[in-house]
């Protein structure tokens, strides 16, 4: 029998394939145009997804083009360009790249194609902004939104509202046919959230935005200030709206999504003989608290024999929030771990995997960890404390010192977090 450990990774292998650019982005791509073919695109699937585009692109079409990706997640490629940047926080590299997608953007004429490759971290990746605004300030911004515990769409609303390109202002800067093919990073995969929607019409305002800062206390650089503020006056033009004559030739493709991932997990467990259930693609909230009802579920499975009977894989997807209230290391997927290891203080045959798709969880260099009953009892071994490191923010702190974290190096895609508990 499979052991538990090597089954979890198992399902997390089978999520990740069903999302890798290499395999899904060839059966998606549009027919060359008359003319040229531009390529151009942002995130974290950047690189891949180009890759995928020049292999079964015909050689007689002309093809070149220039994408965005986050710092060594780069790879080789022949015709398009690709361009490392920051993320999660923008850098002055992305700003010069998106400056330049923007001008070979506008070059375009009506027998072009403008093909944009769009993936989780193409907001910080895509960073042009606004007039008036200082790269800087959309740093300083950035980093008090992902403390803040704001969810990924709230901070692209006011992202949108402070760029030269996001809002479907990329789409309006060209003149030719756009097709958007883009892997979905949110939960319910609208285009309008993933990289801030470059080419999708946006239906929130700059009143949206500034509320946004307003809820989570962020103390946001002047400019930044001024400029939503005169947006909300009526003093800057909106993002680009549902309806808008625009996207009558934009069209836009979610071709790989959480769900999708989800599937392929569950397939594989069920050809393990395991049953699975999935919990649902969009689960959002406090890591923490999140798992502490993903422990109870466990337990009344385990005790009670419902509503499944063991064995189970509880397959879920998503993206929670951690608020920083403590200066440990980590993200969401090794919060949720530690708070469940916490919840469950060391029931037996009850193990856990939790994973980013794109195979950095938060500050550090793993994409989550694995979860054993044992765990507990063996940091206590270590003098560790998971109760303390919890509260400092220190779930990678904890499962580095039990050598249980999960270290993929960068998937080249991102379908947000993947998180299966197996009950034996």
């Amino acid at each position: 029998m499979t052991a538990p450990r090597e089954l979890l990774l198992g399902g997390f292998q089978a999520a990740l394939a069903a999302a890798d650019p290499l395999k899904i982005v060839g059966a998606h791509l549009p027919k060359p145009p008359k003319g040229k073919t531009l390529v151009v695109g942002a995130g974290k699937a950047a690189a891949s997804m180009a890759l995928a585009v020049e292999q079964h692109w015909p050689a007689s079409a002309p093809l070149d083009g220039l994408v965005i990706t986050r710092y060594h997640h780069g790879l080789l490629t022949n015709r398009i360009t690709v361009i490392e940047a920051g993320h999660p926080v923008p850098d002055e590299s992305g700003e010069k790249a998106a400056q330049e997608i923007l001008r070979r953007v506008k070059a375009l004429t009506a027998n072009d194609l403008l093909l944009v490759l769009v993936s989780g971290g193409g907001s910080s990746l895509l960073t042009l902004p606004a007039e008036g605004i200082a790269i800087d300030d959309l740093k300083s911004l950035t980093r008090q939104l992902l403390k803040s515990g704001a969810p990924i769409q709230e901070m692209n609303i006011v992202r949108k509202h402070l760029s030269a390109i996001q809002g479907g202002r990329l789409a309006a800067a060209c003149r030719a046919p756009v097709t958007a093919l883009i892997i979905s990073d949110v939960t319910g995969d609208d285009p309008t959230h993933i990289a801030s929607g470059p080419c999708a019409p946006d239906a929130t305002t700059y009143c949206d935005a500034l509320e946004v800062i307003t809820r989570h206390g962020v103390k946001a650089p002047t400019a930044v200030m001024t400029h939503l503020t005169r947006g909300a006056a009526g003093e800057i033009a909106e993002t680009l709206k549902p309806g808008d004559r625009i996207f009558k030739r934009v069209e836009n493709h979610v071709i790989a999504t959480a769900q999708a991932s989800l599937q392929a997990a569950a397939s594989y467990f069920e050809a393990q003989g395991i049953p699975a259930a999935i919990l649902g693609d969009s689960v959002t909230g406090e890591a923490r608290e999140v798992a502490k009802v993903y422990g109870a579920l466990a337990r009344e499975i385990q005790q009670h024999a419902t509503p499944w009977r063991a064995p189970v894989a509880l397959i879920s997807g998503g993206e929670c929030t951690v608020t920083v209230r403590g200066d440990g290391h980590g993200g969401r997927c090794a919060e949720f771990l530690l708070s469940l290891a916490v919840d469950l203080n060391g029931a037996q045959n009850i193990h856990a995997l939790a994973c980013d798709t794109d195979g950095i969880d938060g500050s550090e260099n793993n994409a989550g960890a694995v979860l054993t009953p044992d765990a507990l009892q063996r940091a206590s071994a270590k003098k560790i404390s998971a109760v303390k490191l919890l509260g400092n923010n220190d779930g990678y702190g904890f499962f580095h010192a039990i050598d249980d974290l999960v270290i993929t190096g960068p998937t080249r895609t991102n379908v947000n977090d993947f998180r299966v508990i197996l009950v034996s």
